[in-house]
């Protein structure tokens, strides 16, 4: 009997002993490929020397000082790194412990900065329908996942939502890309002026849309036309990349490819690598200029911000990625990954999209290629096929309710930025597989 709390209580778990490289394995010694990075967390894969020896060099110093009578040299130098980075001007670096906090904290940061300037009517956030931002009661609220708002909707704080940017499924027959982005701005222009521009403080979006609907990229001019639209209004634009950042994609930060810079970033996940709990919330200097003008004190805190240790590993990570040049073989691991998969798998009759940036990559299955019909919801296929694939020595991030929060299922695949060319087929080896016994063709 376990006294863990575990999220879903029903289901017995495995012990996770040891972790070598992009693999992880259990208490009897069996081996799975961590083609998922856990929820596209281990960049690094596991058990990465320079990581553990710079964290263990850390704790050997100073494991944590309170940011309220402290900073620490990791905490600087990580801060420094990212803002020499980061697009635009964003250059204001606030250490949390994870995505929901960086959330919550671009959230809050967002009201103030309208408080502190004299805008205090503005309190509306606008996102999409279908995106995640994190499960704290803040993010929560602004997230458009249906089923994960509907127990806590008389908790949660008003928001409003806008379609997502799904051009497999929305994106009209015979529309250009252009057109379709120019559609979905014209959507988030009139629910601005339908809540009074006055009113509305930011429109928050992933850049890459992750775990709920699969690694959905915006098309071209996508960003760049919503940016202009917020730009208009004086609304700000927080992207969250809570999944997608943190070289994932390719990039550092993942709207560098759509040349967009917003006015504040979530991050997570990937920053830290999965060696300490760490996210950060990065923030434009006219915001953060605005505080310092203002009441010179952000209302926000938590009790683990800037954590020594945290900052220590998560700055190593950082450069390791750096050294090696990791983001190339991100770029060309992650063209193989989706080549090798729509080889593979494209003629399956209920593959329906292989789609992705870098290595953040989705596949959407349906009931019918031609009509993309989803599959009856009753069969959990996503949770037939993560069954099917522990089994085979494979963890990937399946999901169902890809369209609309019930219908549609899909799998996440973001393995370590360190993969091989072997491993990368591999990967496709074990999940067609998986396909094929869950699915027959």
């Amino acid at each position: 009997m376990t006294h863990v709390f575990h999220r879903n209580p029903k289901q017995q778990l495995d012990f996770a002993v040891r972790g070598q490289g992009i693999e992880l394995f259990d208490q009897n010694n069996k081996s799975y490929i961590d083609a998922s990075g856990g929820a596209a967390v281990s960049c690094l894969g596991h058990g990465y020397p320079a990581v553990i020896q710079a964290t263990k060099d850390q704790l050997d110093q100073l494991a944590y000082a309170h940011s309220s009578f402290f900073t620490t040299q990791p905490a600087e130098e990580l801060a420094d790194f990212l803002a020499e980075r980061a697009p635009g001007d964003l250059n204001r670096i606030y250490f949390v412990s994870g995505g929901s906090e960086a959330v919550e904290a671009a959230l809050k940061l967002a009201r103030q900065y309208f408080v502190e300037i004299g805008q205090p009517t503005r309190r509306h956030f606008i996102a999409r329908r279908q995106s995640y931002h994190g499960n704290t009661l803040g993010a929560l609220a602004i997230g458009g996942n249906a089923w994960r708002r509907e127990p806590f909707l008389p908790l949660l704080v008003p928001a409003h939502h806008v379609s997502p940017c799904y051009a497999y499924r929305d994106q009209l027959p015979g529309e250009t890309e252009a057109q379709y982005a120019e559609r979905l701005a014209q959507e988030l222009d009139q629910q601005i002026q339908d809540l009074g521009a006055e009113n509305v403080a930011a429109f928050v979006a992933e850049t890459v849309v992750g775990a709920t609907a699969g690694a959905l990229a915006p098309v071209q001019t996508y960003l760049k036309r919503i940016r202009e639209v917020c730009d208009r209004h004086g609304v700000l634009l927080i992207l969250d990349e809570v999944m997608s950042g943190m070289g994932r994609t390719g990039h550092l930060f993942a709207c560098a490819e759509d040349g967009v810079a917003p006015d504040i970033i979530a991050i997570a996940k990937g920053l830290g690598a999965g060696y300490q709990p760490i996210g950060a919330m990065v923030a434009s200097e006219r915001i953060y200029n605005a505080i310092v003008a203002g009441s010179g004190f952000f209302q926000h805190g938590h009790t683990y911000m800037g954590h020594a240790t945290a900052c220590a590993a998560a700055l190593a990570v950082q450069r390791v990625i750096e050294d090696e040049n990791l983001l190339d073989n991100v770029k060309q691991r992650g063209e193989q990954l989706r080549s090798e998969l729509r080889q593979v798998l494209g003629g399956h009759p209920n593959v329906g999209d292989v789609r992705g940036r870098g290595l953040f990559v989705g596949v959407e299955f349906v009931q019918d290629r031609a009509s993309k019909a989803t599959l009856d919801p009753a069969q959990k296929t996503h949770v037939k096929l993560k069954k099917q694939a522990m089994q085979n020595g494979l963890m990937m991030y399946p999901m169902g309710g890809t369209i609309d929060g019930v219908q549609g299922d899909h799998v996440l695949l973001a393995p370590p930025f360190i993969c091989s060319p072997a491993d990368i087929s591999e990967i496709v080896s074990r999940f067609a597989g998986t396909v094929n016994q869950v699915l027959p063709a």
